[in-house]
């Protein structure tokens, strides 16, 4: 189940005068890390474990400072959408909750949710994201320009990226980690 938060603080609660607020179809609340399971067709595949630890130094001091998201996939179990590495962090130094927007959303949009949030923070290698556009536009059915208005960017960056993409059926490079990838 969802935990309510219990902070000392008057909270952005007080501010909004609820406990719950619905923001652009989602819903805030603390949750259960445990009752959170990751995205397998995140985006990102490869994470810098030093950057969770010192992540995770940084939340431990500050405490979270973005939620992440998720939805919910049965009464007791949510899957993660964006924040991962937050995610991964808090984990990491025996969070037993973290404050997350829950959203409503199917399986197509979860898959577009996550690449849109990594694409804008440039976090994703070009492999990665011209696998997401591909299987952005094999599961929606639709072109690189419409693709382009729905991820924010133009339709000769989409077609640019896609032209980039190794078909998974003749390589391996797009499964090794993108620090091979990195001049020595």
């Amino acid at each position: 189940m969802v935990n309510k938060r219990n902070t000392l603080g008057r909270g952005l609660g007080s501010l909004l005068n609820v406990s719950e607020k619905k923001v652009e179809e989602s819903i805030f609340d603390e949750i259960q890390i445990n009752k959170i399971e990751i995205n397998k067709d995140q985006p990102r595949k490869s994470f810098n474990e030093e950057k969770i630890k010192e992540l995770s130094l940084s939340i431990k001091q500050h405490g979270i400072i973005q939620p992440i998201t998720v939805r919910r996939i049965n009464n007791d179990k949510f899957q993660l959408i964006s924040g991962e590495r937050r995610f991964r962090a808090s984990k990491l130094i025996g969070n037993k909750t973290i404050p997350a927007f829950i959203r409503d959303t199917d399986d197509k949009n979860l898959l577009e949710l996550a690449l849109i949030e990594n694409i804008q923070r440039e976090n994703l290698n070009s492999i990665e994201i011209a696998i997401s556009y591909k299987k952005l536009i094999d599961e929606l059915k639709i072109n690189q320009e419409k693709l382009g208005a729905r991820v924010g960017k133009d339709r000769t960056t989409i077609k640019d990226r896609k032209s980039t993409r190794l078909n998974s059926s003749h390589s391996s490079v797009s499964r090794m980690p993108s620090s091979a990838w990195k001049k020595k």
